[in-house]
């Protein structure tokens, strides 16, 4: 075992350049004391932790009130946000192209369907329509609505023939 060097504490790296031995045992220092302050704040910020949760617990503030109010908060970050405003002025206006356009698509439809109903053609096939019409229906018995019976007679109410 003798074999196995042993690390006293006095053994040093060697000394980097452009650093005299006492530049380095100064910055060792400092470094010490910076490390001592990092653990000596981390400390003091888990104190302040635990006091923050329990002032939270005794005014009855849970998680989700916390959410909740940072949600709201981001929220209305984006909405005073220039992105989201030009976002919403280009979406705006998009939609009122697009209303218009439609609004336009209707007026050309309904103009054209007018028209057709005015053709020559559309008439005839009207006049057709109604032709077939009254032979289906025929006249009306007594000038009442009833369509006449197709046994013949108006007495007995048509039997559902239905298989179900």
């Amino acid at each position: 075992m003798t074999d196995v060097p042993v690390d006293t504490g006095t053994s040093r790296t060697s000394i980097p350049e452009g650093l005299t031995e006492a530049e380095e045992e100064e910055l060792r220092s400092e470094l010490t004391k910076v490390e001592e302050e990092i653990v000596t704040l981390r400390q003091v910020l888990a104190a302040k932790e635990r006091h923050c949760g329990e002032l939270k617990r005794k005014l009855g503030l849970t998680p989700l009130d916390g959410l909740k109010q940072n949600l709201s908060k981001s929220w209305h970050d984006v909405q005073v946000s220039n992105a989201y405003k030009k976002t919403q002025e280009t979406l705006s206006q998009a939609g009122q192209k697009t209303s218009a356009a439609l609004s336009n698509v209707g007026s050309a439809i309904s103009r054209k369907l007018g028209d057709m109903r005015n053709s020559a053609t559309f008439k005839s096939f009207e006049d057709r329509v109604g032709t077939i019409k009254s032979k289906v229906v025929g006249g009306r018995e007594n000038g009442s609505d009833n369509l006449p019976s197709p046994t013949g007679s108006s007495d007995k109410p048509l039997q559902d023939h239905a298989p179900f």
